[in-house]
């Protein structure tokens, strides 16, 4: 059935099922000062696919009805029953968001086309380094479409995301233990083991290994994560909470496949290009957190300090271009390391107030960071003189002697970025019917660049003012309209600030501005309805002066025209379903260095949708359904190579043994169709996983 005939059907089925607006309560009926400092939301029972509100958006518990901004939640139920276990399984279901190759190395997405691999956070602090996380120890993950520096500072130009990390509870215990397999030796374990010690200490641990192959021929990981969680909360006014997870992931490099006349080359979907004894990613993480929320008479305080340490590396092998008799004229190799440190502290005052009948809530915060990175890269040299080879695709196996060893353009630097910021934000609630929002951050960003190869010194301070506004009209309490207006920015040295020259020295920031309105329906107490239009402009970007192609002029720009629709609960008590469909068109406006005017972005596809149901057939059984469409869209900006569009089917099983035990099956891509997921260039394309299925037994007592 296509999106088309589905969306009147589903548009029928939430007409018949909306009931009677209700009367919110009066004006100044609750005074959220006088709740206890509680600003996580743990999903424990309840909306199976849903959650009431968030604090991610604006730094106060907010309903997602009340935010003027396109959100996607994805819980912790529904990583349970679709078995996602990285990004990319998740954005597959989150309207105008699509993951991107990453050089398959790293977590990166595309978000309302703009790419992005340092757009990642958890519990709301920056975790920015290159590597692929796991969801062993998330409630939920949030997914913000759309600039939002007023929150989260510098980046985002698309949106960001959000994971929002499980916490101790010294209310509920809990032990839940879990062990999966599939196809391609895929083995996996997982542990949530939850204790209250005391009436005001609880302790809460969760671990996980895995160790598993791929339909990629060579290809396989091991990794490995284990969070200890405490919370403390000493009186009804104080909850502090203390956090640490120690992460490895280990990895076979692999840059996927070639393409050839303007498709991915057609070669079996499991061939390797390179030596997969010498390719490798490695990703060692340690992050430890402290929070603490206070109550101080009318005003909340809520503090975050978080250590992150990051150590992570890669070296692989990269197919180039293949040529008219079916040879690949040129294949790479090269690796990287990466090490940072990354500090940073936020501090949030909140007060709720009234001026006649007029409510505030007023917030008022600082944040400070430090991030000291470490860049090293080395090329390879086949034979210990050349710098590529051809390679006949009959072999594309290749075991050629390589010597790793620095050219005088690979990196070798120390960079120091320091971060200043307050901000001021005001949710202003004029009546029962409009609300309005307003913020302003001031950020300074200090970068310090050292090339350890010639000792050269460069630094760029860059002050950044971003602004947000927000009305949110409300006809009836289940229904909100509003509209937006929110900027984020890029400094010249790149989301990764990995190196900084004498051009990109002079550069400002790229600028992103998002004019957004939208409706969000809480069709009934578990089931969300969301449609958003936006224009999304980004500014600023590099172009070369056409009248001296030696010099960078600032006057190059991309816009994303955009609808998302989405859709996320219960449709009966038996029936839950989460998806949407999106339509992008994301393209360069004026000529930049990557394209020229009307170039479409690469990995945005005009059109996506994905639905998945999970429908409980009797007490013991429920059985769920996935689809999810995405049309043709081009491997890169120079739209030469084209990804054809693909539709993937998802079932799932679920079987309740007794009231501890429970087993699942998921049989991914049933029909088996061969697709092409995503890429990282025109010769780097990763094929989609054929027909697999994956079991999971759990035991929760």
């Amino acid at each position: 059935m296509t999106a088309h005939r589905i969306f009147p059907l589903i548009a029928a089925v939430l007409v018949w099922l909306a009931p009677t607006a209700s009367p919110q309560a009066p004006d100044g009926a609750v005074d959220e000062t006088e709740a206890p400092a509680r600003y996580a939301v743990t999903v424990t029972e309840g909306p199976r696919y849903t959650v009431p509100l968030s604090s991610t958006a604006t730094r106060t518990p907010t309903p997602l009805l009340d935010v003027p901004q396109s959100i996607t939640v994805v819980t912790q139920q529904r990583i349970r029953d679709q078995m996602l276990l990285s990004f990319s399984d998740v954005v597959r279901y989150v309207p105008g968001v699509t993951a991107h190759q990453g050089e398959n190395n790293r977590d990166q997405v595309v978000i309302r086309g703009n790419s992005s691999s340092a757009d990642f956070f958890v519990d709301g602090v920056r975790d920015d380094v290159q590597y692929y996380r796991d969801l062993y120890n998330v409630d939920r993950v949030e997914v913000l479409k759309g600039p939002n520096a007023m929150i989260f500072g510098r980046g985002g130009g698309g949106g960001v995301i959000n994971r929002v990390t499980k916490e101790a509870d010294p209310a509920m215990p809990l032990r839940e233990i879990t062990l999966g397999g599939g196809m391609y030796n895929a083995t996996r374990f997982a542990a949530d083991l939850n204790q209250p010690l005391t009436d005001t200490f609880a302790l809460r641990l969760n671990g996980m290994y895995e160790n598993s192959g791929s339909f990629r021929r060579y290809v396989g990981l091991t990794r490995y994560g284990i969070s200890p969680a405490l919370t403390y909360t000493p009186s009804k006014r104080t909850r502090i909470t203390a956090g640490y997870e120690r992460f490895r992931d280990d990895r076979t490099a692999d840059r996927g496949i070639p393409s050839f006349q303007g498709r991915p080359l057609d070669v079996p979907i499991s061939t390797y290009f390179g030596n997969p004894d010498l390719s490798n990613v490695r990703a060692a993480v340690n992050l430890a957190s402290v929070n603490v929320e206070q109550q101080l008479g009318k005003f909340v305080l809520h503090n975050r300090t978080r250590f992150g340490g990051y150590d992570r590396g890669y070296q692989n092998f990269v197919p180039g271009v293949v040529s008219a008799d079916k040879t690949l004229d040129m294949m790479t190799g090269y690796n990287n390391a990466t090490q940072r440190l990354n500090v940073f502290n936020q501090s949030d005052l909140i007060r709720t107030v009234y001026t006649g009948r007029i409510k505030h809530i007023l917030l008022a915060g600082a944040e400070v960071g430090r991030q000291l990175t470490d860049n090293f890269r080395n090329t390879g040299y086949f034979n210990n003189t050349a710098t590529s080879i051809s390679v006949p695709l009959s072999a594309t196996v290749i075991r050629t002697p390589i010597t790793f060893r620095q050219s005088a353009t690979d990196a070798n630097n120390h960079i120091e970025t320091n971060v200043a910021a307050v901000y001021v934000q005001d949710q202003i609630e004029l009546s029962r019917y409009v609300q309005l929002l307003g913020g302003v951050r001031f950020d300074r960003f200090d970068l310090q660049f050292h090339n350890n190869r010639t000792a050269d010194n460069l630094r760029r301070i860059d002050r950044l003012v971003s602004p947000r506004a927000g009305i949110v009209v409300k006809p009836v309490s289940t229904i909100s309209l509003y509209g937006s207006y929110s900027v984020s920015y890029l400094p010249s040295s790149g989301d990764q600030f990995a190196s900084l020259t004498v051009i990109t020295q002079q550069v400002k920031p790229e600028k992103f501005n998002n004019y957004e309105a939208g409706v969000k329906w809480d069709v009934r107490p578990r089931l969300q309805m969301t449609a958003a239009v936006y224009r999304l402009n980004r500014e600023n970007t590099r172009a070369t002066d056409p009248n001296d192609p030696t010099r960078i002029l600032q006057t190059g720009s991309q816009r994303t025209n955009g609808f998302e629709m989405g859709l996320t609960g219960s449709l009966t008590r038996a029936w839950s379903i989460a998806g949407g469909y999106a339509y992008q068109d994301a393209f360069i406006v004026s000529a930049t260095t990557a394209a020229l005017a009307g170039a479409q972005a690469g990995q945005v596809p005009h059109h996506t949708f994905s639905l998945w149901n999970n429908y409980q057939i009797v007490p013991k059984l429920a059985a769920g359904l996935g689809l999810s469409r995405r049309t043709d869209m081009f491997a890169a900006i120079d739209d030469k190579v084209i990804l054809p569009g693909y539709t993937r089917a998802d079932v799932a099983l679920f079987y309740s043994v007794t009231e501890t035990w429970r087993l699942q099956a998921n049989l991914e891509n049933v029909l088996n169709k061969q697709y092409y997921l995503n890429a990282d260039s025109n010769t780097n394309i990763s094929p989609g996983s054929p027909r697999a299925l994956r079991v999971g037994l759990t035991a929760r007592f």
